[in-house]
């Protein structure tokens, strides 16, 4: 059975200007989720938002808030994030030492818990907790900045993700966020995922719902007429 594409735009390139425009935007267009990346300046380098923002945008959209962690200590604000309406919380393995502890905490929290990797971190590291998440993210960019280029090679990581989570039997989604754009969607999606985060691709275009379209096309090509 086919998997439905999700698409989860990336407010690191909306016009923070116009935010909520912006949101309703890509509602209206037809977006699954809304990826808020949240940055500390210390594990990755650059600053971004913090939970008055994700409970600003729980106000203005229906869309599941998916919130990524990119920060060095999790665990203290797994509740703040919580409390602001994160429908999903997503932390790095290489930030968190005690994974299964900050994964129940989320959990326990009413949240969908989700785990992610750097482009250059093994698999294996979330060999053991495949079981307790609701999605594992894929990075094919090093975090920190927007508008960078997909990292080819993370193509064989998706690949081999996606047969790890079906061998665990797990339910988890698999996302993949960096560099997804509509000439390399279908690739990542061929390789097993079931999420795109996209940024630039999605808010530097001039047509949000066209955009949004074409990346969830691009799982299910045009049938060949012979």
């Amino acid at each position: 059975m086919a998997r439905p594409t999700l698409i989860a735009p990336s407010i690191l390139a909306a016009d923070f200007a116009h935010l909520a425009d912006e949101v309703a935007a890509v509602e209206r267009g037809g977006a699954d989720l809304l990826h808020v990346d949240v940055m500390d300046g210390h594990f990755v380098p650059n600053l971004t938002v913090g939970p008055p923002i994700v409970e600003s945008l729980k106000k203005v959209t229906k869309l599941p808030l998916d919130v990524h962690l990119m920060i060095t200590n999790a665990d203290a604000y797994i509740a703040e994030f919580a409390a602001a309406g994160a429908d999903y919380l997503t932390v790095h393995v290489e930030a968190c030492p005690h994974l299964h502890r900050t994964v129940q905490a989320i959990k326990e929290r009413g949240v969908k818990a989700g785990v992610t990797l750097n482009p250059a971190t093994s698999l294996q590291t979330i060999e053991e907790i495949l079981p307790d998440v609701d999605l594992v993210l894929i990075m094919s960019v090093n975090p920190g900045f927007g508008g960078q280029k997909f990292i080819a090679s993370c193509l064989q990581k998706v690949a081999r993700a996606r047969q790890m989570i079906d061998r665990a039997q797990s339910r988890a989604l698999l996302e993949v966020d960096g560099g997804v754009k509509a000439d390399n969607a279908a690739q990542v999606l061929a390789a097993g995922a079931d999420v795109l985060v996209a940024g630039s691709a999605i808010f530097s275009s001039r047509d949000y719902a066209a955009t949004i379209a074409a990346l969830r096309a691009a799982g299910h090509p045009a049938p060949v007429h012979r």
